[in-house]
């Protein structure tokens, strides 16, 4: 192992693969066994519903959003679903509801891009950073002094926590070999779990960004699950344990780089996608059994209520009227008026207003979210 100084570019930083000792560790293998079969069972789940792009405004959200809180950016949930009830509204939400939604844009753009590229590029990471930065940059400048600093606390605020590598070819050549670590399964043969909670301590400590690092590493982990065939959509809510062990987390990055302590690192990644994966599940489990409820109400109460109305219903928290009329057939206002009411009296949706806006919601879909 490299001596570490946090003060120094940590250049020094060894090469993929790890020990090779760690894939027979006793206890990282009983967790990964584990860890695959939750996530198996949640991707199973989610093509239970009826237009697995629902997820997008709805767990995927509940991603972004939590992604982009572990960074200290922080959004409330009646501020983004406002944002995501119509797409004119987004142009005018507040910064942190900006770089959430733009969270969310990249994971999904980067869905799309992996479809035809296969594979984890240097070109696809870029571009998730700048989409989540609203950026034309690329990798960080081989002169740029950054460092990493003590997040505020008590004590230490400031100081300096961890200097990435730096100097002309450093970050590309360690970003070439990463990705290469990462697609090339003939001579690199480890699981594609392991391989995942490897490389994204990797990625962290290349720090090839001038920011966003984290919530880029966050979706290429995703994006890497789908790549290797474990999700078919990027739809694991793998921040939400992140941040409630936000601690444990920067802990055990530390102990790669000072000690090369490996073995705590993966099994704590790989309790992550275990736990997430259950929580997934659940809201899946909970969102389709809701949907289900509510359209045998609607159907019992409501003559004009249908399927398609139904799944529209749940495919975001907040919805408005002209929203609802797109898939009702383009009434007039005073019949959309009367539809509205309709589902508001019926307890489908709730009444909001905010100025002179006026905002439906989905309770029992914001309820399943905020559990």
């Amino acid at each position: 192992m490299a001596k570490f100084d946090r003060n120094i570019p940590f250049n020094d930083l060894p090469p993929l693969p790890p020990p090779a000792e760690l894939e027979a560790n006793l206890e990282i293998m009983k967790k990964l066994v584990s860890a695959s079969r939750a996530l198996a069972s949640v991707d199973s789940n989610v093509l239970r519903l009826p237009n697995p792009y629902m997820l997008v405004n709805t767990i995927a959200l509940q991603e972004a959003k939590t992604s982009t809180a572990i960074e200290n950016i922080f959004t409330t949930e009646d501020q983004l679903y406002k944002a995501i009830s119509d797409a004119s509204t987004e142009e005018h939400s507040h910064a942190p509801t900006k770089e959430v939604l733009r969270y969310r844009e990249a994971l999904w753009e980067g869905f799309r891009q992996l479809s035809t590229e296969k594979t984890i590029t240097l070109d696809l990471v870029v571009s998730i950073f700048q989409q989540i930065k609203n950026t034309q940059t690329g990798l960080r400048s081989p002169q740029s002094q950054i460092v990493i600093r003590q997040e505020q606390s008590e004590f230490r605020t400031g100081e300096v926590v961890y200097t990435p590598p730096r100097g002309e070819g450093v970050v590309e050549r360690m970003m070439a070999n990463l990705l290469e670590y990462l697609n090339d399964d003939q001579k690199y043969p480890t699981d594609p779990l392991i391989k995942m909670c490897i490389a994204h301590y990797q990625f962290e400590a290349i720090h090839p960004f001038p920011d966003g690092n984290g919530r880029t590493g966050r979706i290429m982990n995703l994006l890497y699950l789908v790549s290797k065939g474990l999700l078919s959509r990027p739809v694991l809510y793998l921040s939400k344990y992140i941040i409630v062990n936000k601690d444990d987390y920067y802990f055990n990055l530390g102990a790669v780089t000072q000690r090369g302590s490996w073995n705590n690192w993966i099994l704590y990644m790989l309790d992550a996608i275990e736990k997430t994966s259950l929580l997934t599940s659940r809201l899946v489990d909970e969102i389709v059994r809701q949907m289900e409820a509510t359209l045998h109400h609607g159907r019992k109460n409501i003559k004009w209520y249908s399927k398609e109305i139904n799944e529209a219903l749940f495919s975001q928290p907040y919805s408005r009227a002209k929203t609802v009329n797109d898939f009702i057939g383009k009434k007039s206002r005073t019949t959309l008026s009367k539809y509205m009411d309709e589902l508001v009296d019926a307890k489908i949706l709730s009444r909001k207003k905010d100025g002179n806006e006026v905002y439906y919601l989905n309770d029992d879909l914001i309820r399943i979210l905020q559990g």
